[in-house]
Formats: structure tokens, C-alpha cells, sequence
């Protein structure tokens, strides 16, 4: 890294990220690690802001008629009307949002992220001076200001690791007496995407700043909560407004006149737009409609107007609404005044024949900020390592040619298209005023042809899920393209009460396929309690009611169980598989509750592919797999990223964890099933295997005995791990040198029944892979006819524990409809625990047969 000693540290941390790094030590962490609630992948990115290229957030000035809002990372001013806009900030290393004019239009208060805290600033718009108000390391989001501009109400997990309500005294010096307003509360309920804690978020003031209004979920179990009013100088005092099962972005605000309540909702549709109650709580009507989304919505000051950000056109857009009428208008800022020297940047990108091809792109600055073209879907990864990146990966897919303006100076350029492609990676330096031409030629680095003619395919795409934009399968296709995939599987899924997708649903390819892409639309079943079911290639209807077990609701009962749903997919010609099935290794014996169905399921027959690689860690999965494997269970791994492919922040593009089919090259959804079923193929998130067992490809069946084996890896990461795993255990370890992303090899084994396979794994994470840690693995070889493992009992009774509680968390549930549901639950459970209680003794049974 000498070569770098005169680069600007900001801008060393990003080509340390571009150019690699050794992963041995990589050690990476949630973005907001400091947020202490589940599912951080929900409240992330329905909450906190997020990196857009378009506009996030905007305030009014007094005067109606100019506003000042986020947008790509920086605030800006712009009259309404006009097609030019000025940077009032432009952080290093930093981005800023939500920002909250002052009544008396002098400053404006606004959150600052800077890759490990969200910090409350303030900025003097007549000095451009910048003011830090906040700085114990938090996430403070939502700042409101009092109409006397003397008090700041905000939502901050400061103290508690959740989102509750401050309020503190504001002047010229900073904040004064920050305090928790409403105190927190541990709710009675069992809550499965919220904390066990009550959360206050969405604040904002009554025109005569007595009362704030906010969204609360006391002793509610679905949705962000209801609408609430609190006196701020008498906390206790405070009254349900309106009861309505929001999402995160209701933002009420009350109108200046203060009679009309404005607000967020989907209320029962699949989107969410724009409503108004009363202070009273009147019944809500809509005031705007459409299939899309419109939220962070804030009154003029004379209550005559709407700002409004919506996802109409597929990125975010901000627009005023006129209250008479509902005539819009667009705020575009096609001219940009910035703060900085800016030069312009035209990247294209071609293939090994000279094509254009669409890709993935991140590009750093040298402010150590992301840049993307004006309406580029900007995303993020949902980690990293901080001894490496100053803040996660921003990235954006470009379909060539890509023009962008970034500050003059240096930038670090990565494009990545793929798996069988090696990622293309330059430093540039920019000239101010000066448009720099750049075209990235990609190399192939595929395996040899002997291994197969695959097609990759993620299993698990969720299209729509109440992101910052709104995705269509024609940009779903985009999206696979440029990660080189052939088949993306969109699973239409609730979303609580609303299925955003239930529209694209089909039971054929959509439309918007490709020759390249090949777009389609499946389900997944959602249950808090049995685990979830991905359903590819139903053939006549979507299953509803789409979700069960979902307790404090009319869905509360566990029935129908997994097995139940299983029946009706196959009914439909569809494969079942289990999706993103561990955290960590289920243990049978301390686990406080285990109710995951998939033992039962395998052992019954009714599970035909299982996601190893999939939103959960590998290894964990792996393990689990292994022993359901050593049972002469012939379960295939698939492959699914479970991307929200709407969200700005995200754990990783579609294509992330993807099954590589050997199909003969075939891109049709009937030979990619059929090579899923049979076990033809490869998971990975980066590194691809190839592996021929006395030339029989994985899925294929041997005789034990001595073997010759050649295996290839290719990989656009470098590779700690490469194995041989014969029946669980490590028979045959390959010495990586060089790059470690290269290696063919052969040799001979001697192989008793049960199965093989090649995996690839690393110790810790790598930048360059936007997942937990480089991961791959090839289905088995299977050695023999159903060959149980050496440990097959012991494996067995691990399951037959697994079972005991299973059943047991099955029983203590007293929200069946029926007895006969329960009924139905305990004897399918108990069939299966016999099962494998009878491989444990050594003994084989028909249900142990019907699952093999």
C-alpha cells in the first residue's frame, strides 16, 4: 500500500475496500450495531434514511415557496418552480438527511449519518456555519422544531438501544436538558418483527407547540403502532388518536389551520399513500391514490400545499401537491450549484466481445462519499468492517454508458458482473471542469466446460417490500442482468397485512423476460412459528391465506403447519423448499423454543430443496444439512438472497446467494426445476466449483469404493478453504497459493457409502463479497443406494430431540381454532419423531423411506 501514501485517508480506507484486502482479520459488523431490535433489515431501511439519488426528506422555507431537502447525501435549497438547486452541505465521509426548517427561516436542523452514528446537527442558512447538537455515538433521527423554535423534539435510542422520544431545550449554544419524554415500557406481547420494547417514532408539533403527535405500538403486535397525542409539558397525559396498523412512515402532522391530521398509510391497500383524520381522530379518507408509494409528506406553511416524496417513476421524486385540487408539480433540480469543484465521469462497460453489458458499479470519492448518475437506484450493504471502510458499500446498477457528477480528484471505481467475471477495479483522477471517458472491459474467469453448462438462479427475490423504490419485473430483469443472472424467482410475500406483488403474480414467465434474464413470480409462505417455505412454479393460484401462526390475530393459529401447505404447493406441480433457515445452530437441548418444522418435513417427503445459502449463516445451515444428508435424505441445496430489490439498504443485490443449475444451458423454468430437484449443481456467493467423481457430476450416484476426483475453482475472491467433505467430515484439504482464487486439481480417494461434496469457505468476511463471508458449496455425489453416515444414529437421535421440542412448543399453544388442528398438528409431529427415534435404534420405517 505505499503506492497510496500521498492519497487522502478517506480516500485510502475506499481503494483499501476496491482494490481487496486480506480477509483473515476482517471482522464485519451491522451498519447501526448500536440498535438494539430484530430484523434489522426492516426498521433500516422503512425508518432510518438511506443514500438515494433522488430526493429523501424536504422542509418549507416560511415563504411556501422554496424548500430545502436531502438528496444524495447532502441538503439543497430550491424555489419551487425553478429547475435550479444549491448544496448547503456536503460532509466528508458523511451524509445528511431529514432536514427541519426553523418557523423563522433562519436555520434548519438536520441528521448527519457518518458510517457509525446518526448525529443531530444544525445548520445557519445565512453563514452556512454548522452546528453539532448531538454527539454520544446514537442514532437521532425525526428532528422537529417547536413553532418558537425554543424546544427540539426527536426520536434517539441514546440510553436504551430503542427509538423512544427526546425532547430538550434549544438556543444559539446547542441543546439543554435532553430528556426521554415518554419513559420506556416492555409490552406483555409475543412480537415477532418488533422488540419486546414499545418504541415512539414520527414526531411532530401542533401549531401552538402544546402537544406532539407520534406513532406508538403499546400492546400491539402487528404494524409500527397507532397515532398519538402527548402534552410535552405534561407527558402523562397523553390519548390514542387514531388505531391503524402503520409501517414505520406515518409522519402525522397537523395542518397549520390544526384540524387535519396528515399522514402515511397503506390502510388495507398495497401501497402507501397520503391520508388525513382529524386531531380527534375522525375517520380517515385518502387524499391521494395510485399504485406506488408517497410518504414524508409536510404541510406549507399556509396549509395551501404538500411536499410529498413518492416512487412513482421507480426512483424517489419529490413533488408539491396542491391541498384544492391535487394538481402536482415536480421539484427537479437540473442545473446543481455545489459546494465543491465537480468534474463529469462517462463509464462504459463492455464484455470479452466488446458488447456493452449492464453491471454493478460503486464508486468512491475522494471525500470518501458514494456517487451514482441523477436517478440511479443507489443501494447499500447491510455490513462491513470498520479496520477497512469507513461506511458500507454504496453501489448502483449501470446499463452502459453511465454519466455521473463527482467532485474533482481522485475516485476508486469497482464493477462487478457476476461470479464469472474478475472484478474490474481503477483509481482515477478527475480534472475540475473536465469530462473524463472510461470504459471497463470485463474478463471472463469461468470454469472449464467438464463441469457442466450451468444457469444460475436466485430462488429467493422479493421484488417489492415497502423500499424506497418501486420495482417492476421489466427492472427486475435489469437488476439480474447486471449481475449475470439467468433466472431471478420473485416470491410474492406479505408484508403484514398487504402482498406489495400480488399484482406481477403469474404462473408462467412474466413478460418482461429476456433472452439474457428470465423473470419469475412464485411465494413465500410467511409463519412466525414453522419456519418459511419458498413455493417455486405453482401452476394455477397463489396460496392464501399466504401466512399462519401469527399470534395476536385472526391468523393466530398454528394450523395450517408447514406440511399441510407443502401438500397444497405439490398439489399445484410446485417444489417446496426451506428458505433461510439458521441464524445459528439449533441446539435441541437449551434452545428456549424450537419450533422449526424442517425435520419433519424432510423426513415426510415434502421438502424438495433446501436454501444452505440464503439470508441465515451458511455454516450453521450447512451443519444441519449435513446431518439430514448422513440420514440417506437426499435433499439438493438451492440458493436465495431473500433481496428486498426495492430497498435502498439491503444485505446484498439480487444474484447475492445463488444455485448454479446444470441444466445443459437451458434457461427454461421446467429444466432449471428439474435440475434443482435432482440435486445438479452449486451454491455460492462468489466462488464457483467444479467437481467430477470418476467423471459423474453432483447428484449423480456411485458405488463405494476408490475414486478419482478433479475439482476447479474459480472465484473473483480470494479463498481460504477448499474441501473435499465426505459424510460431514473433511476428507481431502487443497493447498490455495497465489491470488487463492485459482486451482484445478485431481487425485484419488478411497470412499465408503454416504455422500461427497466440494465446498469452499472463508474464516471471516471480504469486502468484496456483500454477504457474512465467502461461502460454496456443490451438491453431493451420493455413494451407494441410501447409505447412512457411520453417525446416522447419533445424527437421528439429534433430530429426535429436536422433535421432542417441537412438539412441545406446538402444544403450549392454546390459539388452534380447533381441537381437531391440533390434533392433526401433535399426530403429523409425532409421526415424524418416531421416524427418526426408529433410525436412532438402528431401524428403519416407512416414513424414514418415504423421505429418502
Amino acid at each position: 500500500m505505499k503506492r497510496l501514501a500521498h492519497a487522502a485517508p478517506v480516500l485510502v480506507t475506499a481503494l483499501v475496500m476496491m482494490l481487496g484486502a486480506p480477509s483473515a482479520q476482517a471482522a464485519r459488523e451491522p451498519v447501526l450495531k448500536q440498535v438494539d431490535l430484530p430484523h434489522s433489515y426492516y426498521w433500516r431501511e422503512l425508518y432510518l434514511p438511506q443514500l438515494t439519488s433522488g430526493p429523501s426528506s424536504a422542509s418549507f422555507l416560511p415563504d411556501g415557496n422554496t424548500l430545502v431537502y436531502s438528496m444524495g447525501g447532502s441538503l439543497w435549497r430550491q424555489r419551487i418552480g425553478d429547475t435550479s438547486a444549491t448544496e448547503l452541505t456536503h460532509p466528508k465521509a458523511a451524509y445528511d438527511y431529514q432536514p427541519d426548517a426553523s418557523h423563522d427561516g433562519r436555520s434548519v436542523v438536520f441528521t448527519r449519518f457518518d458510517g457509525n452514528a446518526l448525529e443531530l446537527w444544525r445548520l445557519e442558512l445565512a453563514s452556512g456555519r454548522e452546528q453539532r447538537l448531538t454527539d454520544q455515538g446514537a442514532v437521532n433521527v425525526e428532528p422537529r422544531l417547536s413553532p418558537d423554535g425554543k424546544r427540539l423534539a426527536w426520536v434517539s435510542i441514546e440510553g436504551t438501544g430503542h427509538f423512544n422520544l427526546f425532547l430538550a431545550d434549544v438556543d444559539a449554544a446547542g441543546l439543554h436538558h435532553p430528556h426521554l419524554l415518554l419513559g420506556e415500557r416492555k409490552s406483555t406481547l409475543d412480537r415477532y418483527y418488533y422488540s419486546a420494547f414499545d418504541h415512539a417514532i414520527n414526531p411532530s408539533w401542533s401549531p401552538d407547540g402544546k402537544t406532539i403527535y407520534y406513532v406508538s405500538n403499546p400492546e400491539i403486535g402487528w404494524g409500527t403502532g397507532d397515532i398519538f397525542a402527548v402534552d410535552v409539558d405534561h407527558p402523562a397525559q397523553r390519548r390514542r388518536v387514531l388505531s391503524e396498523e402503520t409501517s414505520w412512515s406515518a409522519r402525522p402532522e397537523l395542518a397549520p389551520d390544526g384540524k387535519r391530521l396528515l399522514y402515511a398509510s397503506y390502510h388495507g391497500r398495497q401501497h402507501q399513500q397520503l391520508w388525513l383524520t382529524t386531531a380527534d381522530g375522525a375517520a380517515p379518507l385518502p387524499l391521494s391514490f395510485g399504485a406506488f408509494d408517497r410518504r414524508n409528506a409536510r404541510w406549507s406553511p399556509d396549509g395551501s400545499r404538500i411536499a410529498v416524496i413518492d416512487n412513482r417513476d421507480g426512483d424517489t421524486a419529490l413533488r408539491v401537491i396542491e391541498t384544492l385540487g391535487g394538481a402536482s408539480q415536480d421539484v427537479v433540480a437540473t442545473q446543481r450549484h455545489y459546494r465543491s469543484p465537480q468534474a463529469k465521469l462517462t463509464l462504459d462497460i463492455v464484455d470479452e466481445h466488446g458488447q456493452r453489458t449492464p453491471a454493478r458499479v460503486a464508486i468512491v470519492a475522494g471525500d470518501g462519499r458514494a456517487y451514482a448518475p441523477p436517478h440511479a437506484w443507489v443501494s447499500a450493504d447491510d455490513g462491513f468492517d470498520r479496520a477497512l471502510q469507513r461506511s458500507e458499500t454504496h453501489y448502483f446498477h449501470c446499463a452502459p454508458p453511465c454519466t455521473l457528477d463527482v467532485p474533482a480528484g481522485k475516485a476508486a471505481i469497482w464493477v462487478q458482473h457476476g461470479f464469472a467475471y474478475a472484478p474490474w477495479r481503477r483509481t482515477v483522477d478527475l480534472s475540475n471542469g473536465h469530462a473524463t471517458q472510461l470504459t471497463a472491459t470485463l474478463v471472463p474467469d469461468a470454469l472449464p466446460a467438464a463441469y457442466g453448462d450451468f444457469v444460475s438462479a436466485d430462488l429467493h427475490i422479493h421484488m417489492n417490500y415497502g423500499g424506497h423504490y418501486r420495482n417492476t419485473p421489466a427492472h427486475l430483469a435489469l437488476q439480474a442482468r447486471a449481475e449475470d443472472l439467468d433466472i431471478a424467482w420473485d416470491l410474492v410475500v406479505n408484508k403484514e397485512e398487504r402482498v406489495p406483488d400480488i399484482a406481477s403474480f403469474r404462473t408462467d414467465a412474466d413478460p418482461a423476460s429476456t433472452p439474457q434474464t428470465l423473470v419469475l413470480h412464485g411465494q413465500e409462505y410467511h409463519t412466525s412459528f414453522w419456519g418459511h417455505l419458498g413455493l417455486l412454479h405453482l401452476d394455477d393460484h397463489y396460496i392464501t391465506q399466504g401466512y399462519s401462526a401469527y399470534r395476536h390475530t385472526a391468523m393466530a393459529s398454528p394450523w395450517p403447519t408447514n406440511a399441510a401447505v407443502a401438500d397444497l404447493a405439490h398439489a399445484q406441480g410446485a417444489l417446496v423448499g426451506y428458505v433461510h433457515p439458521f441464524d445459528v445452530l439449533p441446539d435441541p437441548v437449551h434452545d428456549p423454543v424450537l419450533s422449526n418444522e424442517l425435520p419433519a418435513d424432510v423426513i415426510e417427503g415434502k421438502v424438495d430443496y433446501i436454501e444452505v445459502m440464503g439470508f441465515s449463516d451458511h455454516k450453521a445451515t450447512a451443519t444441519v444439512w449435513y446431518r439430514l444428508l448422513n440420514l440417506g435424505l437426499r435433499l439438493p441445496t438451492g440458493a436465495g438472497t431473500d433481496a428486498m430489490a426495492n430497498y435502498a439498504s439491503l444485505r446484498g443485490p439480487v444474484g447475492m446467494n445463488r444455485v448454479f443449475l446444470d441444466t445443459g444451458g437451458r434457461r427454461d423454468a421446467a429444466s432449471a426445476l428439474a435440475a434443482l430437484k435432482a440435486g445438479h449443481g452449486f451454491a455460492s456467493n462468489g466462488p464457483l466449483l467444479g467437481f467430477l467423481l470418476d467423471g459423474a457430476r453432483p447428484g449423480t450416484q456411485l458405488a463405494p469404493g476408490r475414486h478419482h476426483y478433479r475439482v476447479a475453482l474459480r472465484s473473483p475472491v480470494a479463498v481460504d478453504h477448499l474441501e473435499l467433505v465426505h459424510n460431514g467430515q473433511v476428507v481431502k484439504t487443497f493447498t490455495l497459493g497465489g491470488d487463492r482464487r485459482h486451482l484445478d486439481a485431481e487425485g484419488d480417494l478411497d470412499l465408503a457409502g454416504g455422500w461427497v461434496l466440494l465446498r469452499a469457505w472463508n474464516d471471516g468476511a471480504d469486502p468484496q463479497v456483500l454477504d457474512l463471508y465467502p461461502y460454496a458449496t456443490t451438491n453431493p455425489v451420493w455413494l451407494g443406494d441410501h447409505v447412512l453416515a457411520a453417525s446416522a444414529r447419533d445424527d437421528a437421535a439429534w433430530f429426535a430431540k429436536w422433535m421432542d421440542r417441537t412438539i412441545e412448543a406446538a402444544a403450549a399453544r392454546d390459539d388452534y381454532n380447533t381441537a381437531a388442528e391440533k390434533r392433526m398438528t401433535l399426530d403429523y409431529l409425532g409421526k415424524a419423531r418416531a421416524a427418526y427415534r426408529a433410525l436412532a435404534a438402528g431401524k428403519s420405517t416407512s416414513t424414514a423411506e418415504a423421505g429418502r
